[in-house]
């Protein structure tokens, strides 16, 4: 699978284990972010490290969840370390809309 999911205390890593996340991953990333708002998994941390290309579709939906758990009193925040993700992001100017980490850790430990 695409996207692994990993738990560290209460927070729920979505490592997106894709070098291009396209609207087929959208989909999927969609449908999890869904499943884990339902679940109460309100604290994720989205890990970007492996991705090189992002789609609009993929980035309408981190943008999409975002809205959606904050909305049921969570947060996501991102991990991008590749200078091609985070000029999207820039670019889009999605960049304000998120909290960006330049690691796991980080991104984890800003939970608490």
């Amino acid at each position: 699978m695409p996207i692994e999911e990993l738990l560290v205390d209460d927070v729920t890593i979505k490592n997106i284990k894709l070098e291009r996340a396209t609207f087929k991953e959208a989909e999927e990333f969609k449908h999890m972010l869904t499943q884990d708002i339902e679940n109460k998994k309100l604290k994720v941390v989205v890990d970007l490290s492996d991705c090189l290309f992002m789609d609009s579709t993929f980035l309408s939906a981190l943008v999409t969840s975002l809205k959606k758990i904050t909305e049921a009193g969570g947060n996501l925040k991102l991990v991008v370390i590749r200078p091609e993700t985070l000029s999207l992001l820039e670019l889009t100017g999605t960049y304000k809309v998120f909290e960006i980490f330049h690691n796991r850790e980080s991104a984890v430990n800003s939970f608490k």
